[in-house]
Protein backbone atom coordinates (compact mmCIF):
# COMPACT_ATOMS: atom_id res chain seq x y z
CA UNK A 1 0.00 0.00 0.00
CA UNK A 2 2.49 2.57 0.84
CA UNK A 3 4.50 1.64 -2.09
CA UNK A 4 1.59 2.37 -4.43
CA UNK A 5 1.16 5.47 -2.62
CA UNK A 6 4.83 6.37 -2.81
CA UNK A 7 4.60 6.07 -6.45
CA UNK A 8 1.60 8.16 -7.14
CA UNK A 9 3.70 11.36 -4.72
CA UNK A 10 6.76 10.56 -6.85
CA UNK A 11 4.68 11.14 -10.15
CA UNK A 12 2.95 14.07 -8.89
CA UNK A 13 5.61 15.84 -7.55
CA UNK A 14 7.67 15.46 -10.38
CA UNK A 15 4.62 17.02 -12.58
CA UNK A 16 4.63 19.46 -9.99
CA UNK A 17 8.31 20.35 -10.21
CA UNK A 18 8.52 19.98 -13.87
CA UNK A 19 6.04 22.98 -15.05
CA UNK A 20 6.96 26.29 -15.16
CA UNK A 21 7.12 28.42 -11.96
CA UNK A 22 8.57 31.08 -10.16
CA UNK A 23 11.03 28.39 -8.79
CA UNK A 24 12.27 27.56 -12.85
CA UNK A 25 12.54 31.64 -13.38
CA UNK A 26 14.62 32.21 -10.62
CA UNK A 27 16.88 29.23 -10.87
CA UNK A 28 17.48 29.94 -14.79
CA UNK A 29 17.65 33.67 -13.88
CA UNK A 30 20.29 33.26 -11.36
CA UNK A 31 22.49 30.39 -13.23
CA UNK A 32 22.22 32.51 -16.54
CA UNK A 33 23.11 35.50 -14.47
CA UNK A 34 25.82 34.19 -12.19
CA UNK A 35 27.27 30.85 -13.14
CA UNK A 36 26.83 27.33 -12.29
CA UNK A 37 27.50 27.41 -8.94
CA UNK A 38 25.41 30.08 -7.48
CA UNK A 39 22.62 28.42 -9.88
CA UNK A 40 23.31 25.24 -7.98
CA UNK A 41 23.37 27.03 -4.47
CA UNK A 42 19.65 28.99 -5.51
CA UNK A 43 18.52 25.19 -6.43
CA UNK A 44 19.92 23.95 -2.80
CA UNK A 45 17.90 26.56 -0.82
CA UNK A 46 14.50 25.87 -3.26
CA UNK A 47 14.89 22.16 -2.18
CA UNK A 48 15.70 22.82 1.20
CA UNK A 49 12.75 25.17 1.09
CA UNK A 50 10.74 22.19 -0.09
CA UNK A 51 10.85 20.80 3.71
CA UNK A 52 9.19 24.04 5.16
CA UNK A 53 6.09 22.96 3.47
CA UNK A 54 6.40 19.11 4.71
CA UNK A 55 7.43 20.36 7.99
CA UNK A 56 3.90 22.46 8.48
CA UNK A 57 2.34 19.90 6.62
CA UNK A 58 2.76 17.05 9.05
CA UNK A 59 1.95 19.37 11.97
CA UNK A 60 -1.20 20.66 10.66
CA UNK A 61 -1.11 24.25 9.67
CA UNK A 62 -2.30 23.42 6.05
CA UNK A 63 -5.80 22.67 7.78
CA UNK A 64 -5.61 26.22 9.05
CA UNK A 65 -4.21 27.72 6.10
CA UNK A 66 -7.28 26.12 4.61
CA UNK A 67 -9.91 27.40 7.37
CA UNK A 68 -8.78 30.92 7.67
CA UNK A 69 -8.51 32.96 4.88
CA UNK A 70 -6.79 35.42 5.75
CA UNK A 71 -3.45 33.76 6.81
CA UNK A 72 -3.76 32.27 2.68
CA UNK A 73 -4.25 35.96 2.18
CA UNK A 74 -0.98 36.82 3.80
CA UNK A 75 1.04 34.40 2.32
CA UNK A 76 -0.51 35.30 -0.94
CA UNK A 77 0.46 38.60 -0.77
CA UNK A 78 4.18 38.75 0.56
CA UNK A 79 4.90 35.76 -2.35
CA UNK A 80 3.18 37.99 -4.67
CA UNK A 81 5.57 41.08 -3.57
CA UNK A 82 8.63 38.97 -3.06
CA UNK A 83 8.40 37.81 -6.88
CA UNK A 84 7.29 41.20 -7.40
CA UNK A 85 10.86 42.53 -6.00
CA UNK A 86 12.98 39.97 -7.76
CA UNK A 87 11.25 40.63 -11.14
CA UNK A 88 11.94 43.75 -11.03
CA UNK A 89 15.42 43.50 -10.17
CA UNK A 90 15.80 41.07 -13.05
CA UNK A 91 13.90 43.05 -15.69
CA UNK A 92 16.57 46.37 -14.83
CA UNK A 93 19.70 44.06 -16.06
CA UNK A 94 21.83 45.85 -18.39
CA UNK A 95 24.26 44.79 -20.57
CA UNK A 96 27.46 42.72 -20.20
CA UNK A 97 30.94 43.20 -21.14
CA UNK A 98 33.06 41.14 -19.48
CA UNK A 99 33.23 37.42 -19.39
CA UNK A 100 31.78 34.73 -18.01
CA UNK A 101 34.97 33.57 -15.52
CA UNK A 102 35.33 37.61 -14.49
CA UNK A 103 31.97 37.99 -13.47
CA UNK A 104 31.93 34.90 -11.19
CA UNK A 105 35.25 35.89 -9.29
CA UNK A 106 33.70 39.35 -9.17
CA UNK A 107 31.80 37.87 -6.47
CA UNK A 108 28.53 40.04 -7.36
CA UNK A 109 26.44 37.49 -4.66
CA UNK A 110 27.52 34.96 -2.30
CA UNK A 111 26.23 31.38 -1.69
CA UNK A 112 24.72 32.18 1.26
CA UNK A 113 22.35 35.15 -0.45
CA UNK A 114 22.04 32.47 -3.47
CA UNK A 115 20.81 29.85 -0.98
CA UNK A 116 18.25 32.36 0.88
CA UNK A 117 16.93 33.54 -2.69
CA UNK A 118 16.21 29.90 -3.55
CA UNK A 119 14.50 29.30 -0.03
CA UNK A 120 12.56 32.13 0.45
CA UNK A 121 11.26 31.67 -3.46
CA UNK A 122 10.26 28.04 -2.98
CA UNK A 123 8.82 28.93 1.40
CA UNK A 124 6.72 32.08 -0.08
CA UNK A 125 5.21 29.92 -3.47
CA UNK A 126 1.99 29.80 -2.74
CA UNK A 127 1.64 27.02 -5.76
CA UNK A 128 3.45 24.80 -3.61
CA UNK A 129 1.76 25.66 -0.55
CA UNK A 130 -1.75 23.97 -2.18
CA UNK A 131 0.09 21.40 -3.55
CA UNK A 132 1.42 19.80 -0.38
CA UNK A 133 -2.09 20.91 1.21
CA UNK A 134 -3.51 18.87 -1.32
CA UNK A 135 -1.10 16.14 -1.13
CA UNK A 136 -1.23 15.56 2.57
CA UNK A 137 -5.20 15.93 2.84
CA UNK A 138 -6.03 13.93 -0.43
CA UNK A 139 -3.12 11.73 -1.70
CA UNK A 140 -1.20 10.46 1.73
CA UNK A 141 -3.91 8.20 4.09
CA UNK A 142 -4.02 9.46 7.37
CA UNK A 143 -2.99 6.35 8.64
CA UNK A 144 0.70 6.59 6.67
CA UNK A 145 3.21 6.51 9.99
CA UNK A 146 4.28 9.77 10.08
CA UNK A 147 7.96 8.32 10.23
CA UNK A 148 6.89 7.27 6.42
CA UNK A 149 5.92 10.93 6.01
CA UNK A 150 8.60 12.36 6.43
CA UNK A 151 10.60 10.15 4.20
CA UNK A 152 8.30 11.14 1.18
CA UNK A 153 8.81 14.70 2.36
CA UNK A 154 13.18 14.21 2.54
CA UNK A 155 12.96 12.60 -0.89
CA UNK A 156 10.99 15.57 -2.43
CA UNK A 157 13.37 17.86 -0.49
CA UNK A 158 16.28 16.10 -2.41
CA UNK A 159 14.19 15.02 -5.74
CA UNK A 160 13.44 19.04 -6.20
CA UNK A 161 17.16 19.75 -4.98
CA UNK A 162 18.64 17.49 -7.87
CA UNK A 163 15.90 18.65 -10.34
CA UNK A 164 16.90 22.21 -10.18
CA UNK A 165 20.53 21.54 -9.94
CA UNK A 166 20.43 19.82 -13.24
CA UNK A 167 18.18 22.53 -14.67
CA UNK A 168 21.40 25.01 -13.13
CA UNK A 169 24.41 22.46 -14.77
CA UNK A 170 22.39 22.19 -18.71
CA UNK A 171 21.63 26.09 -18.40
CA UNK A 172 25.43 26.68 -17.76
CA UNK A 173 27.19 24.26 -20.37
CA UNK A 174 30.43 26.07 -21.51
CA UNK A 175 29.59 25.81 -25.25
CA UNK A 176 26.04 27.51 -24.73
CA UNK A 177 26.65 29.75 -21.99
CA UNK A 178 29.63 31.33 -23.92
CA UNK A 179 27.46 31.71 -26.90
CA UNK A 180 24.59 33.70 -25.20
CA UNK A 181 26.67 35.32 -21.77
CA UNK A 182 26.85 38.82 -24.08
CA UNK A 183 22.80 38.45 -24.61
CA UNK A 184 22.30 37.24 -20.78
CA UNK A 185 20.51 40.48 -19.92
CA UNK A 186 17.90 39.87 -22.48
CA UNK A 187 17.19 36.89 -20.55
CA UNK A 188 17.33 38.19 -17.31
CA UNK A 189 14.64 40.90 -18.67
CA UNK A 190 12.90 38.18 -19.81
CA UNK A 191 12.65 36.31 -16.66
CA UNK A 192 12.14 39.32 -14.82
CA UNK A 193 8.86 39.46 -17.14
CA UNK A 194 7.69 36.55 -15.99
CA UNK A 195 8.21 37.12 -12.39
CA UNK A 196 6.25 40.32 -12.83
CA UNK A 197 3.36 38.70 -14.40
CA UNK A 198 3.12 35.85 -11.60
CA UNK A 199 3.19 38.73 -9.20
CA UNK A 200 0.52 40.25 -10.56
CA UNK A 201 -1.53 37.24 -11.21
CA UNK A 202 -1.02 36.34 -7.44
CA UNK A 203 -1.90 39.71 -6.50
CA UNK A 204 -5.16 39.76 -8.63
CA UNK A 205 -5.80 36.19 -6.43
CA UNK A 206 -5.74 38.24 -3.26
CA UNK A 207 -8.04 40.93 -4.58
CA UNK A 208 -10.12 37.92 -5.24
CA UNK A 209 -9.43 36.47 -1.47
CA UNK A 210 -9.99 40.10 -0.03
CA UNK A 211 -13.49 40.48 -1.22
CA UNK A 212 -14.55 36.79 -0.37
CA UNK A 213 -13.35 37.88 3.21
CA UNK A 214 -15.25 40.87 2.97
CA UNK A 215 -18.43 39.59 1.99
CA UNK A 216 -18.20 36.83 4.92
Amino acid sequence: MYLREFIEIAILHFLAVASPGPDFAVTARFSLAYGRRIGRWVAAGIGVGILLHVSYSLLGVTLIIHRYQWVYATLLLLGALYLGWLGWQAIRAKPRNDQPAAAAAAGDISRRKAFRIGFITNGLNVKATLFFMALFTAVISPSTPTLLKVGYGLYMAVATGLWFVILATLLTVPAFYQRIWHYGHWLDRIMGAFLLLLSIKLIVDWFAVIQVLVKD
